[in-house]
């Protein structure tokens, strides 16, 4: 009837070990990305070496005192400050804090809000609400004052909780 064509692959049973990605070693910047780490600040064993797939998932399950220590105090990169401050990466390129911040600054930032940390969480938070439509209400009116000015967001409790839990997280 028809011809059989091999494609030259193998196909065996699936196994939770081969569910795992192979074990090709990544750079170790891809790695410092992945454990949400500013490279710089990692021992330089793992700033020289790659990383295999496997070690990563050790550091994510198993984390060395060194990386629970900058996880905790820092310096972290954009991404992160950006989270931990409730705003976009752009914000942070905009207004020239485009550099890595240990935990105590990011807490003192989030203590004494600058004008333009202020607005850019209000941009952010926007911008969040926006995907969120038909959950508009009492918050949505709230948001839209502050976007207009009328009402300063670092007294709402919800930015208070905001910075409790960054506070808690940086502990």
């Amino acid at each position: 009837m028809f011809p059989t064509v091999e494609l030259g692959a193998t196909v065996g049973n699936v196994t939770d070990n081969n569910l795992q990605p192979s074990g090709t070693a990544m750079r170790p910047q891809t790695a410092a990305k992945k454990l949400g780490i500013y490279l710089p600040a990692a021992p330089q064993e793992f700033q020289d070496g790659a990383i295999t797939h496997a070690e990563l998932r050790d550091l994510h399950t198993n984390p060395p005192e060194w990386l629970a220590e900058l996880r905790r105090t820092g310096p972290y990169p954009r991404p992160i400050v950006a989270q931990k401050l409730g705003i976009s990466v752009t914000a942070l390129k905009k207004n020239d804090m485009d550099k890595p911040l240990n935990a105590a600054e990011v807490k003192e930032l989030l203590e004494n809000q600058p004008d333009w940390l202020r607005a850019a969480r209000t941009a952010h938070a926007e911008s969040r609400a926006e995907g969120t439509e038909g959950t508009e209400g009492a918050e949505g009116d709230v948001e839209s004052a502050a976007a207009s000015g009328e009402v300063d967001t670092s007294k709402l409790p919800e930015n208070k909780d905001f910075v409790d839990a960054i506070e808690e997280s940086l502990a």
